[in-house]
């Protein structure tokens, strides 16, 4: 296994919907209704993500983890027009397919979303994961993000509780990701 970290394209745009769809389906099963996960459909996740990556936008960072031609997973980040919480940048998403969790891809894909977000004026950000998604709790805690606020939210219809990071300080968060050693040594790119 090679995994390459490089920016997202508009042409990555499915294969960024494919990542999103089998991520939500393998680890909110039990936490969001099983009918809404298997209605999931890529095609619309697809066309808006599509959108964001055409649209240029200064302030926005996609970035996707491939092997070969394939997107093994996806991180997104911008910077927030006004901030939240005192927090000028927010990570948006952070998803790897199930098969490639636990080597380290996570890790890159934020350091290279916050590095970027970093490069673009940001001096803090925040990030938010459902509540009840215990194994994004902890690797966002291992990267020292600070619980600012738990609240509920809905989400298409669906009563939900989200958790709120902060990362005060993103020059630590890249230290913390380069100091966390890959499950494989010599892999990532």
């Amino acid at each position: 296994m090679t995994v390459a970290i490089r920016p997202a394209s508009p042409g990555d745009a499915g294969a960024i919907a494919r990542v999103r769809v089998a991520s939500w389906r393998a680890t909110y099963r039990g936490i969001v209704p099983d009918a809404y996960l298997d209605a999931m459909q890529e095609a619309p996740s697809a066309a808006m993500w599509e959108r964001v990556l055409s649209a240029g936008a200064d302030a926005a960072t996609v970035v996707v983890a491939t092997d070969a031609d394939e997107v093994v997973g996806f991180a997104a980040s911008n910077r927030l027009p006004e901030p939240k919480r005192g927090l000028d940048s927010e990570l948006t998403a952070a998803y790897v397919l199930p098969a490639w969790q636990r080597a380290g891809i996570g890790r890159r894909l934020v350091h290279d979303a916050v590095h970027a977000q970093r490069g673009l004026g940001a001096s803090a950000m925040i990030a938010w994961v459902i509540a009840k998604n215990r194994g994004a709790r902890a690797f966002l805690e291992r990267l020292s993000g600070e619980l600012v606020v738990e609240q509920p939210f809905e989400w298409d219809g669906i009563e939900l509780v989200e958790a709120g990071y902060a990362f005060r300080d993103l020059d630590a968060v890249v230290a913390r990701c380069n100091d966390w050693p890959a499950a494989a040594p010599g892999t990532l790119h």
